[in-house]
This record gives C-alpha cells, sequence and structure tokens, in this order.
C-alpha cells in the first residue's frame, strides 16, 4: 500500500539523530572506552555499525560491535514459530563490566528488548545495559524505555513502521496495515 506510507525520517533526518545518539553515548560515558554496541537482528545491526563509526570519528576508537538474535528468547516462541529462522548471535568481546548499548531501530511494547537482555546476559555480566533506537512509537507492554531515542513517532497499532537503511542513507515510513 504505497499511498498510505508517510515518511517520518529522511536520509538527512537519520543522519542527524544518529549523530545525536552518538554523541549522547560519548558524553554520557566520557568517551567510548567502557562501550559496546549490540544490535539486534535484524534492524538494529546496521544502526549499531553507524553508530560505531560515528563514535569513531569523535573518540578516534570505535567501540566494539556485536549482535543478537532474539528468536529463542521470545515469550511466544513457541507457539507463534512453527519453524524459526535463527540468525546468529555475536557478541566478540567480553560482556563483564562493559556498558552494553542495545541498539534497535523500532522501540514498540518492549518484548524485543527484554528478550536481547536476556540474551546478553546469557554471556556475562555487564556493568549496566542501555537501550538506542532510531525511533520510539510508544505502546509499552513491559516497563521498557530507551536511554537515546533518534525520534519519538505517533503510530496506531494497526501501523507498521519500516525502516530501510542502506549505505548512503535510509529512510522511516509508517504504512497502514492491508486490511483483512
Amino acid at each position: 500500500m504505497p499511498g498510505d506510507a508517510r515518511v517520518v525520517l529522511d536520509s538527512e533526518a537519520i543522519a542527524r539523530a544518529l549523530r545525536r545518539i552518538a554523541g549522547e553515548i560519548t558524553e554520557r560515558h566520557r568517551g567510548a572506552a567502557d562501550v559496546a554496541l549490540v544490535g539486534i537482528r535484524r534492524g538494529g545491526v546496521p544502526i549499531a555499525g553507524r553508530l560505531a563509526r560515528l563514535i569513531g570519528e569523535v573518540e578516534g576508537i570505535e567501540p566494539p560491535i556485536g549482535a543478537v538474535d532474539i528468536t529463542l528468547y521470545r515469550d511466544d516462541a513457541p507457539y507463534a514459530l512453527a519453524k524459526p529462522v535463527i540468525g546468529p548471535t555475536e557478541l566478540p568481546f567480553d560482556v563483564h563490566r562493559k556498558v552494553i548499548v542495545l541498539v534497535d531501530d523500532v522501540l514498540y511494547t518492549g518484548r524485543t528488548i527484554r528478550c536481547a537482555v536476556d540474551a546478553v546476559l546469557d554471556y556475562g555480566r555487564p556493568r549496566v545495559i542501555e537501550v538506542a533506537v532510531l525511533l520510539d512509537r510508544g505502546g509499552r507492554e513491559l516497563p521498557i524505555r530507551a536511554d537515546y531515542v533518534g525520534k519519538v513517532v505517533e503510530a496506531r497499532a494497526d501501523e507498521h513502521i519500516e525502516v530501510t537503511l542502506d549505505e548512503t542513507g535510509g529512510r522511516a515510513e509508517i504504512r497502514r496495515a492491508a486490511p483483512g
């Protein structure tokens, strides 16, 4: 339904939001020495990569990047996923005593973040776990909040937010769900 899509962030707005988030992370932690970024598969991984590059430009060193797949941590996995496709979890650093920033494209119910926290804790005990998202659409079902937010948007329950990123830019759109 291309006619029902509305762009909430264009390429320039995404770049600005990510620069701001990168700055907030380094300011809060007085640099990036103890920071590691963990993208949540799929949407958070490219955003974590961009944040690492932006932090590296300012700090002179990029924080390590990891990725988690939350498929088997989902609370609906036993009955909602007949044949789950599981991506790899890659944490190529010791999470112990690190500042872990979980990165995702959209924060909605909070369930994905809860799963990602569980996945990271299976690898060790970070000093702190924070959350960075490009878009916060509200609608929480769990008491989860983002520490770093690119933009807060209003989206109804029957709408889906699609974030598309490529090497040079990207966009975020809200699309109305197909009827039926």
